[in-house]
C-alpha cells in the first residue's frame, strides 16, 4: 500500500460552550468547515448562551493531558490551536504534553481571556503563565486588542501601537503574532501579522454586526487547519481572515445577545 500524508488534522484544546457559538464547538465548525479533521481535548464545561457565562467547570489537567496524548498517538496531528486555558497548572501540562508528543507540530495560540459577552474567563496567575510558558512556544498567537494590551502590557489607540503590540509579543517569543484591530475605532478592519519576515497588514470593512461570538476561536482554528494543510502562515492568516469576515455577514441572528456566525456559509455555498 501507498503510505498517504494527512494534512488537516487539528488538535483543539479549549472550553466548551453550551451555546454552540465559541469554544470547542466553534473550533470542530472551523476545521471541518476549512475541510480539516477537527479533535479535541476539553479544558472546562461552561454554562453559556449569546447572553454571557454563568458558569465554568474545569476539567482536571491531568484528564486534559490524557485526552491530548489519546489522540496524538493514535490519529497524529498536523497543527494544534489552543483556547481557554483556566488555571496555572493546566498552561503548564498543556505545554509539557506538546513539548513530549508534538515539539515541533504548529501551535497556534488564541489567548483566551474574556468572553465577548465581557465575561473574564481567566484569573490573572493563568494570564502570567499564558504569556511565559506557552507564548514562547506559539507559531502564532491572536490576540484581539484587549488581550494584545494585556499580554504586551501595554494601550493600544491606532495602528502604530497595534503593530508595536505585535512586535512585542514577537519579542516575548511567539514566532508570530496577529493582532486583531477589530475593535478599534473607524470604518475598517485592520489586523497586523507580525513575523521573522516583517509586517502585512490586512484590511477589511468594518462590518455593524452584533453577531460576533466565537470569532476568535474561529479564527484560530481556521488557521491552524490551513497551517496544518501546508499553507504559509500569511496565506493562512488572510484566509482564514476572509472566511471569519464572511461568516460574520452571513451570521443567522440566533440568540438575543451576541450570536454566533455561519460557519458553514462556505459549504453551502460550493454545494
Amino acid at each position: 500500500m501507498t503510505e498517504m500524508t494527512h494534512t488537516g488534522r487539528v488538535l483543539s484544546i479549549a472550553g466548551s460552550d453550551s451555546s454552540g457559538g465559541a469554544g470547542i464547538q466553534a473550533d470542530i465548525k472551523a476545521i471541518s468547515a476549512m475541510g480539516g479533521y477537527a479533535m479535541t481535548a476539553v479544558t472546562a464545561v461552561t454554562v453559556q448562551n449569546t447572553q454571557g457565562v454563568s458558569g465554568i467547570l474545569s476539567v482536571p489537567a491531568e484528564m486534559v493531558a490524557a485526552q491530548m496524548t489519546a489522540v496524538i498517538e493514535d490519529i497524529g496531528v498536523d497543527a494544534i490551536k489552543t483556547g481557554m486555558l483556566g488555571s496555572v497548572e493546566l498552561i503548564e501540562t498543556v505545554a509539557n504534553t506538546l513539548a513530549e508528543l508534538a515539539p515541533d507540530v504548529p501551535l497556534i495560540v488564541d489567548p483566551v481571556m474574556v468572553a465577548t459577552s465581557g465575561d473574564a474567563l481567566i484569573d490573572e496567575a493563568a494570564e502570567t503563565a499564558l504569556r511565559d510558558v506557552l507564548l514562547p512556544r506559539a507559531t502564532l498567537v491572536t490576540p484581539n486588542i484587549a488581550e494584545a494590551e494585556r499580554l504586551a502590557d501595554g494601550k493600544i489607540t491606532d495602528l502604530g501601537s497595534q503593530i508595536g503590540a505585535g512586535e512585542t509579543l514577537v519579542e516575548m517569543g511567539a514566532m508570530a503574532a496577529l493582532v486583531k484591530g477589530g475593535h478599534l475605532k473607524g470604518g475598517v478592519a485592520r489586523d497586523v501579522l507580525i513575523s521573522g519576515r516583517g509586517m502585512e497588514l490586512m484590511e477589511r470593512e468594518k462590518l455593524d454586526a452584533r453577531n460576533t461570538h466565537g470569532t476568535g476561536c474561529t479564527l484560530a482554528s481556521a488557521i491552524a487547519t490551513l497551517v496544518g494543510q501546508g499553507h504559509a502562515l500569511s496565506d493562512a492568516a488572510r484566509e482564514a481572515g476572509d472566511y471569519v469576515h464572511e461568516a460574520i455577514r452571513r451570521s443567522p441572528d440566533l440568540g438575543q445577545g451576541h450570536g454566533p456566525v455561519d460557519h458553514f456559509w462556505m459549504v453551502r455555498q460550493d454545494g
